[in-house]
This record gives C-alpha cells, sequence and structure tokens, in this order.
C-alpha cells in the first residue's frame, strides 16, 4: 500500500478516509455496514486501534485514529485487508444481492490490474492520512466527518445517522462502536 502520503506519529490523532474502488455505492446495505463494524471493533480489541470518530458512507469512510501500540499503516492495513474478503464473500453469499454480478465483475476487474491483488480489489490503494497537530484541525475535521450524511441527505441532524460518531459527540448516547473522544 505504497503512498506518497505517510503517517506522521501514530499516537496523533489521523484522519484517514478508505473509498470502494469505482465508487460502488456498497455500504446502501445494512447487512456490509455491519461488517465493518465488526471488523473496527475487532481492531480496536485486538491490534491498539484508538477510534476517535468514524462514520460509514454509501461508497466510503471516514475515520480519526491513533494508536500507541501499533503502527497506523498496519492496522489501516488488516482492517482494508480482512473487511475486504468478508465484505466480498457476503456479496458472493447473498442471494438477494440484485448487484451481485455488477459488482464482482468491477472488484475482479480493478484486482486483476493490481499486482498487490490476488483476484478482488475492494478498497481503492490510498488512504492519504492527514495528522490532525492542532485543535483547530482536529474540530474541522470532526465537523467534516460528523456533516457528511446530512451533506449527503441522508439524514436531518449528524446525530440522527447510525452508522457515525456523532451520537457519542452531540448526546450523552452511546454509538456503535466504543470510541476514544477527542
Amino acid at each position: 500500500m505504497s503512498s506518497k502520503y505517510k503517517t506522521g506519529e501514530d499516537a496523533i490523532p489521523h484522519f484517514i478516509t478508505f473509498t470502494v474502488v469505482g465508487w460502488i455505492d456498497v455500504f446502501s446495505r445494512e447487512c456490509y455496514k455491519e461488517l465493518l463494524v465488526k471488523s473496527l471493533q475487532y481492531c480496536i480489541a485486538n491490534k491498539g486501534l484508538q477510534l476517535h470518530a468514524w462514520v460509514i458512507m454509501t461508497n466510503h469512510l471516514h475515520l480519526i485514529v491513533s494508536s500507541n501500540s501499533n503502527k497506523i499503516a498496519d492496522i489501516v492495513r488488516d482492517i482494508k485487508k480482512y473487511s475486504s474478503k468478508q465484505i466480498i464473500k457476503a456479496i458472493q453469499d447473498n442471494p438477494s444481492e440484485s448487484r451481485k454480478e455488477w459488482m464482482l465483475n468491477i472488484f475482479n476487474f480493478v484486482g486483476q490490474n493490481n499486482n498487490n491483488n490476488k483476484e478482488f480489489q475492494f478498497w481503492k490503494q490510498d488512504y492519504h492520512p492527514i495528522e490532525l497537530n492542532t485543535p483547530e484541525k482536529i474540530q474541522q475535521r470532526l465537523n467534516y466527518l460528523h456533516e457528511n450524511p446530512v451533506r449527503s441527505g441522508l439524514v436531518w441532524e449528524p446525530w440522527h445517522y447510525k452508522y457515525s460518531s456523532a451520537i457519542d459527540y452531540y448526546t450523552k448516547e452511546i454509538g456503535l462502536i466504543k470510541i476514544e473522544p477527542l
């Protein structure tokens, strides 16, 4: 996963984005979002991921992450590798997925043209980490991340979106994934 963008100090929060190849709206289905939630929960419990904020959109994911015990690049690699295998398998095994053939053809086409993959490619290679080393950068990215479902017309208010940490920041309720607030 070579990139001209590199993470800075792993203990400092970083804003990162994962995008589905072809901007395919895979996460318009709740079952695939749930697999991604489980992958993030696993990395929190087992890989040293500190998740500060998150949102799953229909074709991409924004995170603010850090780690005191592992490299962010290694955690990102593991999240992307594991979640892509799980989601592609779920698509293959889903008898009611009307877009199955179309999505798998695109994932296969992109994967065949990338030496880093054997068959399918689900996520775009890059994730463009941005080190959030000032309070202003943190607040700007938190606002951007949490307002994403509002700007997309999915909800009226950020905390109404189920697949986001906005509820943790805007209310006294707890969201789907345990976060470390900034």
